[in-house]
């Protein structure tokens, strides 16, 4: 089995479950997977040299405060008199944001602390839908909701329609005065020469703004400001969360090889199944609520870093144990094209314990006595090791405890599994070319009324 451990992370990963010694001729041989560890070597060590030549923005923020303070002083002025949030934007420029603030229950019914009860409610609007928005604007209290809206390069149409119907809706009732009161944006930095509807609109009627940091995009964006402001709104530690990230890059470069260094050996192991045993399919099961937001994080994260020129493969989000009854028949007796990551957070003795003779009443005598972090923790344990005689290719992550620092350290970890992956596969994991034509014709028909 592959261990391979972050110092001061508290999570380790174990990629035994994907090589032919746990699955069979299903897994990687050890020939296999020693080639596509040398083949990732100079890449690990290039990423060490972007570091130290500071050019790549995503491992120096981790040592960066200063935006940390803006976001905080600005976040603080928003919040005055406010009951409601409400985070405009859309792919990258949320999905970050709502996995950081689901660590402190966001969209967890029931889960709310006392000094969650004091801060206004966070509310995310990622999607455009109509009928949403309209219902939105007709039933919130505009003078007591914020509105924080983040566009990267501020052309982003979505954002921009969901930004416009919100002013009109201020202005119309009579708020049209308290705008630069009710309204944060995030974006790039003035350029000359070089249009930003959303600063543009919001420099219209006075909205302060905060600058979206050039060097680093959407989806990569999860421990900027971008990210860190909803982070911040939850109450949660920032700074420890940045903390935690770096603890995956000071891992980088005390690294010796690329076996020791875990993002590489995953990045190998994922490039490696796909090519050497027609993985088309990564499947993101964590098992915690509060983990759920970073599935969907990781689904865009893969996809759209690593979806070019016909290479790639599919992410798909789970949740357990809840997807152990829909997608896990598939995963495990359907097509050998998925390669399951199972997150574990250690859950023994943790919630409501099971009433002995109650289980026995209900045919359930295994149930008593245990407490439900006690089941949850033997079904994570229970489904890699079913799918591992089934000979599908599993990994797993195990987490000593969920708080900022680990969560900082497993989105840093993906961000430069997924870099590496891409560059072993000659990509660009920064770009996204292939949707630009979407957004073309989008404007195209509206121009023509269609």
């Amino acid at each position: 089995m592959q261990d391979v451990q972050h110092d001061g992370s508290n999570f380790q990963q174990n990629i035994g479950g994907c090589l032919e010694a746990a699955i069979g001729e299903h897994g990687l041989a050890p020939s296999a997977y020693a080639a596509w560890l040398q083949r990732i070597e100079p890449h690990v060590a290039t990423l060490k040299d972007d570091y130290r030549e500071n050019r790549l923005a995503l491992l120096r923020i981790v040592e960066d405060t200063a935006d940390i303070d803006a976001a905080e002083a600005a976040l603080a002025r928003l919040s005055e008199g406010a009951e409601k949030l409400i985070f405009f934007g859309t792919g990258g420029s949320s999905l970050g944001g709502q996995t950081l603030a689901q660590l402190a229950g966001w969209k967890i019914p029931g889960v709310v602390t006392e000094a969650q009860k004091l801060r206004p409610r966070t509310r995310f609007y990622d999607n455009l839908d109509g009928e949403t928005l309209a219902g939105v604007l007709s039933t919130v209290d505009l003078a007591k909701t914020r509105f924080i809206v983040t566009s990267k390069s501020g052309g982003t149409a979505e954002t921009l329609a969901q930004a416009i119907a919100t002013l009109s809706a201020v202005k119309a009732a009579g708020l049209e005065a308290q705008i630069p009161n009710l309204f944060l944006g995030i974006t790039e930095p003035e350029k000359p020469g070089k249009a930003n509807g959303l600063r543009t609109l919001f420099a219209k009627f006075n909205i302060p703004m905060l600058e979206h940091h050039t060097g680093i995009g959407g989806r990569f964006s999860c421990l900027t400001n971008v990210g860190l402001m909803p982070a911040i709104a939850r109450g949660l530690d920032v700074r420890a969360i940045r903390a935690g990230a770096k603890s995956v890059v000071d891992a980088l470069l005390a690294s010796k090889n690329a076996e020791d260094f875990a993002p590489a050996v995953g990045a190998a192991t994922a490039v490696a199944l796909s090519k050497e045993k027609g993985i088309k399919t990564l499947v993101m099961m964590p098992y915690a609520d509060r983990l759920g937001r970073l599935a969907a994080w990781f689904v865009q994260l893969w996809a759209e870093s690593l979806g070019k020129g016909g290479e790639g493969t599919s992410p798909i989000g789970a949740l357990g144990p809840l997807d152990q009854h829909s997608q896990l028949q598939l995963f495990m007796d359907g097509p050998r094209e998925h390669y399951l990551t199972i997150i574990r957070v250690a859950s023994q003795g943790v919630g409501p314990k099971i009433d002995a003779s109650l289980a026995k009443l209900a045919g359930a005598d295994m149930l008593g006595g245990h407490t439900i972090g006690d089941i949850v923790a033997a079904q994570a344990h229970a489904v890699p090791e079913a799918l591992a005689r089934a000979g599908r290719p599993v990994r797993t992550i195990d987490l000593a405890k969920l708080d900022e620092k680990t969560l900082g350290a497993l989105l840093m970890h993906f961000m430069i599994e997924t870099i590496l992956a891409g560059r072993l596969l000659g990509l660009d994991p920064f770009d996204q070319p292939a949707v630009e034509l979407a957004k073309v014709l989008t404007r195209e028909r509206l121009a023509k009324g269609a």
